[in-house]
């Protein structure tokens, strides 16, 4: 319910700021004719354009979840399914906690599925309408951007790891990962910024799908490692051209942020790697344990694209050059 309201109210307010746009522009809809309308008009500095861009970002900051703008984030990855299975007794912490860690409330596919796409789409959306419509106010969406990235990245991390709840850690990990989204938006098609963003937009899916496959099959350590950005894995490499990208366009502040929590998440990241490791595993839940071995479901399915998604949180950074150049070519 809380993911259809604050869709809704966000929809809506999106909604709210392209009419300014449309409106502004002299009713035109294709974006660079939206630029040439307002240039027409002279509306490209007036008080309804900052309108728009204040509602346009405040939309997209409910569907891609960085702070402050992430508060149903970690609820619905916690509670998207309504009918509670059975509860777990693994936690993160060493103590049993409130928490689980496999807590069942929330079909992890469903979570998985909610967890990239819409955050995928939204930074697609939010690249194309600010860098064309909004031109003229580059500075301060640029500023804007700025802010919410820094909050993700700091308020991400540092409530990740106070988390036991495995799928709570994950949401407030994926609001530090779109904070160093957002410093390949901000970087813009200079510098490569939109092909480092593509970039490590694909490894973040394929890192994150991989981690919620791993919840069901609790084996891998590879993707949780690699959304850490440890080399040689593919996160590493996304990261490095990106923080590049950033650092070459004289973003340093928001490129040591970013360096320090990236450093930070790895401690969270860790942890359940640990808890693989220490033989804690053998206390699987009868939710996951029935899921591995029931006679009825095939999990050939499962355990392919999980061994996908590993590979592509792996391999592909070792030869970026391909994926660089196919992402360059992608948006503009």
């Amino acid at each position: 319910m809380k993911y259809l309201l604050m869709g809704g109210a966000s929809s809506s307010i999106l909604v709210h700021g392209l009419s300014w746009l449309y409106g502004s522009s002299g009713g035109e809809i294709e974006l660079q004719e939206i630029v040439n309308g307002l240039i027409n008009t002279q509306m490209y500095n007036s008080p309804g354009i900052s309108i728009a861009l204040i509602s346009i970002t405040v939309g997209h900051g409910f569907k891609i979840s960085p702070a402050p703008f992430h508060q149903w984030t970690p609820n619905v990855y916690e509670g998207v399914w309504f009918v509670r299975q059975i509860p777990t007794s693994i936690s993160i912490s060493e103590k049993e906690v409130r928490n689980p860690l496999f807590d069942s409330d929330s079909p992890t596919p469903v979570v998985a599925f909610l967890s990239v796409t819409s955050k995928v789409a939204a930074s697609a959306s939010a690249t194309r309408i600010l860098d064309i419509p909004f031109y003229f106010s580059s500075n301060e969406w640029h500023l804007l951007l700025e802010i919410l990235a820094i909050l993700s990245m700091i308020l991400g991390n540092l409530l990740a790891i106070t988390q036991t709840s495995m799928k709570h850690m994950l949401a407030y990990s994926s609001i530090g990962q779109i904070g160093y989204v957002i410093i390949g938006i901000i970087v813009g098609d200079s510098n490569d910024g939109y092909a480092s963003m593509i970039t490590y937009m694909l490894f973040y899916i394929s890192m994150n799908l991989g981690t919620f496959a791993c919840i069901v099959l609790f084996g891998l350590p590879l993707c949780l490692l690699s959304l850490g950005g440890l080399p040689p894995l593919a996160g590493f490499f996304g990261k490095l051209y990106l923080f590049w990208c950033g650092w070459q366009a004289g973003l340093y502040f928001l490129v040591s942020i970013g360096l320090l929590t990236s450093v930070l998440s790895i401690y969270y990241y860790l942890k359940i790697i640990k808890l693989l490791m220490t033989g804690r595993n053998q206390e699987i839940t009868p939710y996951v344990r029935n899921h591995k071995r029931s006679p009825l479901r095939s999990n050939n399915s499962i355990e392919l694209s999980m061994t996908v998604c590993v590979i592509a949180s792996t391999i592909p950074g070792i030869s970026m050059n391909p994926i660089l150049a196919i992402a360059q070519d992608t948006l503009f």
